[in-house]
């Protein structure tokens, strides 16, 4: 996997939501109306767009995307995406990286909810949540939705047709508590049940959000990394766990990080009514401490059970690394509240 290069510009949702048209969370690229030069499971790809000079295969210039035929009739093209998690999508990112005079002038997208597991069909009934807007060659779009709605498809509509090297679509997974948690310990960090990431102070190397994500990290560039610190003081991120929960197990995983894991960790937690995610930057920093200082080891999963104070149900954690360096992976089980 490339190491992602994160975007300063990115606004927010980019970094605390899951994508929920992830390949790896299950999400699937289903039908496409032309996918003449580049499949349409392509535009999924978690890793970055790259572009490869000089490959062509055996319908023309190879490119890292879905792309369509040159439209020459009436009409636009499109493709539907199963997404991984029903869930109310917060913003998207349409990227046309390294499509230069092939990308389309404009796109929108549609949502819908297809109840039990089936796909869509002619009897579906589809909302736009992105209006028609106009594209520009090799750039990202960041598309803010308001819609509030759940879904599980999702359609994007190319004018007139195109390539298009990612589709993003991030948002907060909807989940049935009733069946979820059903008297066990869930792991409330946890992206695909809701869970996201509120700040952090730097992630120079690696966005905070990989640390909620699902299974051990594949790589160093797979976590989250922050800058070598030269001042006094340590790094942290605040997370918003998916339920209030009383935490009863944390995990901390430093996979692939050797030569750069913290020296330390800590959590802080607390209840949290009120107020606003940028509010609680300060607050943070005075909640009660979940975990005190331990002491980590490099390329190794961290279980704490008996180190836990008992707080009782929380909403939210801090979890201090000290004083730089990178974890891949944070797991806090607890019964839902």
């Amino acid at each position: 996997m490339a190491l992602p290069i994160l975007d300063p510009n990115a606004p927010d949702f980019t970094r605390r939501y899951v994508n929920l048209a992830d390949p790896r969370l299950g999400a699937q690229a289903l039908e496409a109306s032309d996918e003449f030069f580049a499949p349409k499971a392509r535009m999924l790809n978690p890793e970055p767009a790259v572009f490869i000079p000089g490959k062509y295969d055996e319908n023309g210039k190879w490119m890292d995307g879905w792309e369509t035929r040159r439209k020459r009739t009436t009409g636009y093209d499109w493709c539907v995406v199963k997404l991984a998690r029903a869930g109310v999508v917060k913003g998207l990112d349409i990227d046309t990286s390294h499509f230069t005079g092939n990308f389309p002038p404009a796109a929108s997208v549609e949502a819908a909810f297809v109840a039990g597991g089936a796909q869509p069909d002619g009897a579906t009934e589809w909302s736009e949540i992105v209006p028609s807007t106009t594209l520009q060659g090799n750039s990202h779009h960041y598309l803010e939705v308001t819609d509030g709605q759940a879904y599980t498809h999702i359609r994007l509509n190319l004018y007139p047709d195109g390539g298009v090297a990612r589709l993003r679509v991030y948002g907060q997974p909807q989940v049935d508590w009733a069946n979820a948690s059903r008297g066990e310990p869930v792991d409330l960090a946890a992206m695909e049940n809701g869970a996201y990431i509120v700040a952090a102070n730097n992630q120079h190397f690696g966005a905070a959000s990989n640390l909620l994500m699902p299974g051990r990290g594949v790589n160093m560039g797979d976590g989250w990394e922050t800058r070598r610190r030269r001042e006094p003081g340590n790094d942290w991120t605040i997370i918003a766990l998916a339920r209030p929960g009383t935490i009863s197990k944390v995990e901390v995983d430093t996979a692939f990080f050797k030569g750069n894991y913290p020296d330390r960790c800590s959590i802080q937690a607390a209840y949290v009514k009120g107020g606003t995610d940028s509010s609680l930057v300060t607050q943070a920093m005075f909640w009660p401490t979940l975990l005190s200082e331990q002491k980590l080891q490099m390329d190794k999963q961290h279980y704490f059970e008996a180190e836990l104070a008992a707080l009782g149900p929380v909403t939210h954690l801090r979890l201090n690394i000290i004083p730089d360096g990178g974890v891949s992976r944070l797991r806090a089980w607890g019964m839902v509240q």
